[in-house]
């Protein structure tokens, strides 16, 4: 994955509660069980003006100008909920979206931005609401934990292993191995005490 570090977007308005993944990316958009392909489909039933068109809705905030190249999405309460599809966070990282600033999240959601280099950012209603008005470009500093817009700052949590794995750009897998060393200690010494749970091609 791309390490997450300093990021600086116009940041795209979506302030609705409860943005289901069917809403950001309908069963009928998802053609193949890759991560690719996906983009086009994202927000679909929002952002053209039919089902199964391509036609956008001049309407639908990603269809504005301002908003074309956003990285950065504003959400409400409860974002991501719904069904457990990965594909929802597939298609928002393959149009461009690295980081989502909301009330709440789905946590199974969440858990699926983290593991694909999206950042899930939680600040209160007030607070994404004031980054939506102040019409200016966010930053988001991942190592400070820090918002910024205008001359306005915010402070967000973040679990230590959650960061480590954005600002090192590693997922689960990549991130225990990190510990190889003390992984292959353990097995040696295990190795000794319980050699029958060890696979051996020795006769």
């Amino acid at each position: 994955m791309t390490p997450f570090t300093v990021l600086t977007s116009v940041a795209a308005p979506l302030l609705r509660d409860n943005v289901d993944t069917d809403a950001i990316i309908p069963s009928r958009e998802m053609k193949s069980t890759g991560k690719t392909g996906l983009a086009a489909g994202l927000f679909a039933p929002w952002r053209y003006l039919s089902p199964g068109s391509r036609d956008p809705d001049p309407a639908f905030v990603l269809n504005q100008p301002r908003y074309a190249n956003a990285h950065i999405l504003l959400g409400g309460d409860n974002f991501g909920c719904g069904s457990s599809r990965e594909h929802a966070v597939w298609a928002l990282a393959e149009y461009g979206i690295r980081a989502i600033i909301a009330p709440s999240f789905a946590p199974i959601f969440a858990g699926n931005c983290i593991r694909n280099g999206v950042l899930p950012v939680v600040l209160d209603r007030a607070s994404v609401a004031t980054i939506a008005a102040a019409n200016e470009p966010v930053t988001i500093d991942l190592a400070q934990q820090q918002v910024e817009a205008g001359s306005q700052r915010w402070t967000f949590a973040i679990g230590a292993e959650t960061k480590a794995m954005l600002l090192e750009g590693l997922d689960g897998i990549e991130l225990t191995l990190k510990h190889r060393e003390r992984i292959a200690a353990f097995q040696r010494v295990d190795r000794l005490a319980r050699p029958w749970i060890y696979f051996s091609t020795q006769p």
